[in-house]
């Protein structure tokens, strides 16, 4: 008895500190285990399986895979797609696919990925784009067992109960008609989200440079045919042609090959013009799938007042400069002939003598950061990993090699591939997740053991009496979703899962049913930008407010639970 009144304390003490501390989740969930440690209440062996489990380990190689996947050319084939068409059309078109891709790769990565993709298209401002985004990533995550974190999470729980472990398209069927009731719905309510647009040049501090290739689509088209002057955050400041500088580009300006065009952009715009067939970006025959850094120029720097070119910059330090920044300067002739100066901001394409030799350089250099963006990959490297990633998943559907050791392999070599380096999995291991779900599981399990989920079970059934078994897989969905869009989509699986499996014994019926209730129910975060990682990620890069999300978030949320809850007991009877 005493261990049950332990265990409701925890959960109280977890619930409170979600709420109203700022507290990371994964302290809160740490703590938690650690005083069932002390307590006696968990023993250390069982505490690291759980952190071993492999449902959690297949999430960690997953999101350490998409740091390739996020560097090839179906990111900028995404990015192209958006970019035509009505509003409407490109909701659809973006929901689609983006729900495609996050049912195959975890969809907090996807949303990460395509963030930038979003910001650039040149039709359509970010605002009206980036909650459908996030939005459509949730639904495309419950498609099949690996789209999102929580479906892995649960699948751990389930193991760990005894039970068969779910299937990869478990969830499919329910996913899909989520799916097309989404996007449909979102459609006619992305025109109510807000239409803030920031295209203020005062906010282009780096100067780039791309050149015209002979045969380009670009050659004997004018600027404005081209699109050149539309596009976002990135503005054509001046055309270098046979050496000489036309400095006031028009609209009507007609672009010939070996052109040489400077333009004033931010950091993501080194992507956007990678992805402009027939222009070829400063330094592009560098670039292949590296990590950007930025580096601030020492006033000792040995190469000041030196240009790139007669520095050697790219052979001292194993570096390629793709942009330079001077304050709100605005700079003027082509980059290699800039001379540099303290205080300069350099984005970087570095090579592995530079990553070797970083220490070496703080004479050179006051700063130097990793910066999120990378260069895209060629043709050849991206579907080298496209791929690879599909192989690894049709191996693991065909029962050929398990997801976890195809995954393992796929990772090891896109190392020795020297596609993704040491550095950039490091950045990238999801530690906070590996916590919540490690202290999670032996959480759920004092729960089940101790007999207070099965308590909890039997209240909710005494509660719902009269409602029968599907009154009880309501209220099972509605506590998961509630927890979802107070305490966060894991921490409410996590929660939520022992009182819906005890439930399920309590009636004697399959427990299929309250699992997907579950599972659909912690995704199902529209209402708050706080629920869910993918609503986060998009609420600071849209200026949202939280009107935004209630005003698209409830009719949202109202479709997919009705169809959840109208789907769940045709495919999963009781």
């Amino acid at each position: 008895m005493w261990e049950q009144g332990m265990v409701l304390a925890m959960l109280l003490g977890i619930i409170t500190c979600l709420l109203v501390t700022k507290i990371k989740p994964s302290y809160i969930f740490a703590a938690a285990a650690f005083v069932a440690f002390m307590a006696g209440m968990s023993d250390l062996t069982t505490i690291a399986a759980n952190f071993t489990n492999s449902s959690l380990l297949t999430l960690v190689l997953l999101i350490l895979a998409s740091t390739a996947l996020e560097k090839t050319r179906l990111i900028s084939w995404v990015s192209r797609n958006i970019s035509e068409g009505r509003l409407a059309t490109v909701i659809a078109k973006l929901g689609l696919s983006t729900a495609l891709l996050s049912s195959f790769t975890n969809n907090t990565a996807v949303v990460v990925s395509l963030i930038g993709a979003v910001k650039r298209n040149q039709q359509h401002a970010p605002s009206k784009l980036l909650i459908p985004l996030s939005y459509a990533a949730i639904f495309g995550g419950t498609l099949t067992l690996i789209g999102t974190s929580t479906n892995l999470i649960i699948n751990s729980f389930v193991e760990d109960a005894g039970l068969p472990s779910m299937s990869f398209f478990a969830p499919t069927l329910i996913g899909l008609a989520v799916l097309l009731g989404g996007v449909l719905v979102l459609i006619p309510l992305s025109y109510l989200l807000p239409d803030y647009d920031e295209q203020g040049q005062d906010d282009l501090p780096y100067f780039l440079e791309a050149r015209v290739e002979p045969g380009s689509p670009l050659v004997g088209r004018s600027v404005t045919e081209n699109n050149l002057r539309a596009l976002r955050k990135l503005f054509l400041a001046e055309v270098i042609r046979n050496g000489e500088t036309v400095s006031s580009v028009g609209p009507d300006f007609v672009l010939q090959a070996k052109d040489r065009l400077l333009f004033c952009g931010d950091v993501d715009s080194v992507s956007t013009l990678q992805e402009i067939p027939g222009l070829t970006l400063f330094g592009q025959q560098h670039l292949n799938g590296q990590n950007f850094v930025e580096v601030v120029v020492s006033s000792s720097a040995s190469f000041c007042n030196k240009t790139l070119k007669s520095s050697r910059f790219r052979d001292r330090f194993d570096a390629v400069v793709v942009a330079i920044r001077r304050g709100h300067e605005r700079l003027e002739g082509g980059l290699g002939n800039i001379s540099l100066a303290a205080g300069d901001t350099l984005v970087l394409v570095p090579g592995k003598r530079f990553e070797a030799e970083r220490q070496a350089h703080r004479k050179e250099f006051v700063l130097v950061n990793d910066l999120d963006s990378s260069a895209r990959l060629d043709s050849h490297k991206s579907t080298l990993v496209l791929l690879g990633f599909v192989a690894v998943i049709a191996a693991a559907l065909l029962n050929l090699v398990p997801i976890i050791k195809g995954l393992a392999i796929y990772l090891l070599a896109l190392l020795l591939c020297g596609i993704v380096q040491i550095s950039e999995l490091r950045r990238r291991f999801p530690l906070d997740i590996v916590v919540i779900v490690g202290s999670a599981l032996s959480i759920a399990q004092l729960m089940i053991s101790s007999g207070f989920s099965a308590r909890m079970g039997g209240m909710f059934i005494e509660a719902f009496n009269g409602w029968g078994v599907f009154g009880a897989l309501v209220a099972t969905y509605m506590m998961t979703l509630i927890l979802t869009e107070l305490v966060t989509n894991n921490a409410a699986a996590a929660l939520a899962f022992p009182i819906g499996y005890s439930m399920a014994l309590g009636y004697g019926v399959d427990p299929m049913p309250f699992i997907m209730a579950v599972l659909f129910g912690a995704s199902a975060s529209f209402i708050s930008p706080y629920g869910y990682q993918t609503n986060l990620l998009v609420y600071s890069v849209g200026n949202y407010r939280l009107s935004d999300y209630l005003k698209i978030g409830v009719p949202v949320s109202l479709v997919y639970s009705t169809l959840v809850l109208t789907f769940i007991p045709i495919f999963f009877p009781f």
